[in-house]
């Protein structure tokens, strides 16, 4: 599978780690930055990241909470990404919101676990059924 990677400063770390984990795992990976720990926004990695949606099949946001990435990346049409701090979260942001983006907290998860969560992400699949209607209306927006 080919995954996107993004971080900032504060995230650089566990990006760099589960970049290596995924690698490790035959993934092809794509960096869209940061490419260290100078303070940098956010915001800037994760539009990126999210603009080059035709270069990934699922995407990792890392920032120090996981929140202001995910925020981010959310506001583009065609990304669902889910804050992720639980093995369930992982499996569920796949089973009922087919979701193709995934954000961790360095500054919050355990590197390992963070491995963990990931590898649970990329190897369950979308239920569909019930859950379809529900991603559509998440596509189609509101008001």
């Amino acid at each position: 599978m080919r995954l996107g990677f993004a971080s900032d400063h504060a995230g650089f770390d566990l990006k760099e780690r589960l970049k290596a984990w995924a690698r490790e795992q035959g993934h092809e990976v794509v960096d869209f930055g940061t490419d260290g720990t100078a303070s940098v926004d956010y915001p800037d990695y994760a539009h990126r990241a999210a603009q080059g949606m035709d270069q990934w099949e699922r995407l990792v946001l890392v920032c120090g909470s996981g929140i202001g990435m995910s925020i981010t990346a959310n506001r583009h049409p065609g990304i669902r990404c889910a804050l992720v701090t639980s093995p369930e979260h992982a499996a569920l942001a796949r089973q009922h919101n087919d979701a193709n983006a995934i954000a961790f907290g360095q500054r919050l998860t355990d590197p390992l676990k963070a491995e963990y969560y990931l590898k649970l992400f990329l190897d369950t699949p979308f239920e569909g059924g019930r859950h379809q209607g529900r991603v559509e209306k998440i596509e189609g927006g509101c008001c």
